[in-house]
């Protein structure tokens, strides 16, 4: 697999043909080519020139009208650490839908970068705000059901949770899952991979992966690679029995004890202070920044209107 460049997707990744998804120009795809992804990711620019977002699409082989489904109701996940679906193609359009775009790198692009695992304390506030995401959730009846190392960008200020329902997208209830496009081995609760409803158990399982993977560089560790702090809780996350998994808010206290100003910084943000992130990520998304200024400053720019000021007689 082609090592990523530390500005997030290699300069050559290739777009579609066509470089356009609904309305948007396309900039660059968001992922290395090789790699698990839940989605098509791409970074991207509307016709007027006004606004930079991240355009998501369904892989080859997922169900587009079960990844459309998934699209629209995500805009019911909030939180401050969710990447806000936006808008979503139009009834009749090949689906897609669009986020609003924050420098970013995907999780495993983020570890290539720095060139080993995470340190434990980024360890400790990426998996604080995802608890605390699905916390959320979980307490409005939804099942984000699409947690994975991909669908995790890591921005300066905190990660953001992408890809609503992929494992609803991937295969009906009922059906296998196991090795299909989109799902990553090793993350997926094993009573989701035989085909079962994914429940908030489900969505625990897979944040135990994530944080077993920031923390090891894989999703399947054994345990003595698992940094002693977090060891008790990524396993019971792990275990196969769904019973024995800990709740979300049980999570997010292990990982992050209650702020002292909980109504103004939420337990997870009170994680994110200046140093969570390694040097190398840090520069890695400033220069991704700046690379897709540059790369919209080449897209066609609409047409000029000056402002004429009314002349009263």
């Amino acid at each position: 697999m082609e090592r990523p460049r530390p500005g997030g997707a290699p300069a050559t990744a290739p777009v579609p043909a066509a470089r356009q998804i609904g309305p948007y120009h396309l900039i660059t795809r968001l992922d290395p080519p090789g790699g698990h992804v839940t989605c098509r990711r791409f970074i991207a620019r509307s016709a007027d020139g006004d606004r930079t977002v991240l355009v998501n699409s369904p892989l080859p082989g997922a169900d587009p009208g079960r990844f459309a489904v998934e699209a629209e109701a995500g805009r019911r996940l909030m939180g401050p650490w969710v990447a806000p679906v936006a808008e979503v193609a139009a009834p009749g359009e090949v689906p897609w839908y669009a986020v609003p775009y924050l420098p970013a790198l995907p999780l495993p692009v983020a570890l290539a970068v720095h060139g080993s695992p995470l340190p434990e304390r980024t360890v400790r506030a990426l998996g604080a705000a995802l608890a605390e995401t699905l916390q959320t959730a979980h307490a409005q009846g939804l099942t984000h059901a699409g947690l994975s190392p991909a669908a995790v960008l890591i921005t300066g200020d905190g990660p953001r949770l992408t890809c609503f329902g992929a494992v609803r997208a991937a295969a009906p209830d009922g059906e296998q899952r196991a090795g299909l496009p989109g799902l990553e081995p090793g993350g997926i609760a094993p009573e989701q991979v035989s085909g079962g409803r994914p429940r908030p158990p489900g969505d625990i399982y897979a944040l135990g992966a994530v944080l077993a993977y920031a923390a090891t560089g894989h999703t399947v560790p054994e345990g003595d690679e698992l940094p002693a702090g977090l060891r008790p809780l990524i396993s019971a996350c792990l275990s196969r029995d769904p019973a024995g998994r800990p709740t979300a808010a049980d999570a997010l206290t292990e990982l992050a004890p209650p702020a002292p100003h909980a109504t103004v910084l939420s337990s997870a943000g009170s994680l994110m202070t200046p140093g969570w992130l390694p040097g190398r990520i840090v520069a890695a998304l400033a220069r991704q920044s700046a690379e897709v200024l540059a790369a919209e400053l080449r897209l066609p720019q609409p047409p000029f209107t000056p402002h004429v000021p009314q002349t009263w007689n």
